[in-house]
């Protein structure tokens, strides 16, 4: 009886690590608002000369462009808003993915059957991680950049060599 409520509060603590992985975007919100507004006033000034000239069509065009570039953003920034929460306690391994639509796909393993296998390119450097358990692998922080990624790596190794051996 005493085992099954140490093994129930282990859940509740704090885990013994804990990570959030999410993609780096290196334009804010602040630099996108002036990107689109030096893109809108190129696109007005040329398109004013444009239409004044009598080649009014260009003038769809550059609305059209304006568009385009305002979508990529916008789709890039919903893909920005993928996370994966990666927590160690003693007795297990939780992996929660935080889809951009908000849906969220959680993954358990049990950290003494766990191993977390790194793929290395010389020239590129790690160039995926997967935590593998038995028949079960999971692929994490594929939208990491090569330095996040060294640096989670060295994290996470050690911190799951910490849940097995203690």
């Amino acid at each position: 009886m005493q085992s099954e409520n140490r093994t129930l509060n282990s859940h509740f603590s704090d885990p013994e690590f804990c990570a959030e992985l999410r993609p780096y975007r290196s334009l804010g919100k602040q630099g996108f608002v002036i990107l689109m507004a030096v893109v809108v006033f190129s696109c007005l000034t040329t398109g004013t000369f444009f239409l004044v000239s009598g080649a009014w069509p260009i003038t769809i065009f550059l609305a059209i462009d304006v568009l385009l570039i305002w979508g990529a953003f916008t789709l890039n920034y919903r893909s920005a808003r993928i996370r994966e929460r990666i927590s160690i306690w003693r007795d297990k391994l939780l992996v929660e993915c935080l889809k951009p639509d908000g849906s969220t796909d959680e993954h358990q393993f049990n950290p003494f059957w766990t191993r977390f296998d790194i793929y290395r390119h010389e020239e590129f450097g790690i160039t995926r991680m997967c935590i593998v358990s038995r028949k079960q692998r999971l692929q994490i922080g594929s939208f990491l950049n090569p330095a996040d990624r060294e640096s989670f790596a060295s994290a996470f190794s050690v911190a799951l060599g910490r849940a097995k051996g203690a």
